[in-house]
């Protein structure tokens, strides 16, 4: 798959990421959280009036770098991601999500470089990211690239 757009994302994409990032949570943690921990998950991160609220602060808030989308050829959006500089200096990834069809496509590496790009341009020089789960399935991804452990569940690299 030839990967189309990384760009921000606007309000029509804000049930999509919802969805995206709802059915993420759910493929990779039903095994290994259980039940109840994962419906909180879904339901702190991926409520719909939270996510456009995210979208549509209009000028950004502090620290708040916004929700970007990677669409495919067509259109469609198939990855989202969110982060931030809340503290000078760290850049923290939220959120970054690949809908299961298209992972191992490279949407995910675009999807962290573009907001590891817009981190770098206020600031940040460490990005960080936690995990639910010190046996989280995307604890390789990020260590392939360059994430180190802070905790079981919170790594750190330069950027």
């Amino acid at each position: 798959m030839q990967l189309a757009d990384v760009r921000t994302a606007a309000a029509a994409d804000a049930t999509t990421i919802s969805r995206l990032l709802a059915d993420a949570i759910r493929g990779s943690y039903d095994g290994i959280l259980g039940e109840i921990p994962v419906r909180r998950l879904i339901s702190t991160q991926c409520a719909l009036p939270r996510i456009r609220a995210e979208i549509e602060i209009p000028g950004g808030a502090p620290g708040w770098l916004g929700w970007l989308v990677a669409t495919d050829t067509d259109g469609t959006v198939v990855g989202a991601a969110a982060g931030g500089v809340p503290v000078p200096g760290e850049g923290e990834l939220y959120a970054l999500a690949v809908a299961e069809g298209s992972r191992r496509r490279g949407i995910g590496s675009a999807l962290l470089a573009a907001t590891t790009d817009r981190m770098k341009g206020f600031g940040a020089g460490e990005q960080r990211v936690s995990l639910p789960t010190e046996s989280d399935p995307s604890l390789p991804f990020y260590e392939t690239r360059g994430f180190t452990p802070l905790t079981p569940t919170r790594l750190a690299r330069a950027v």
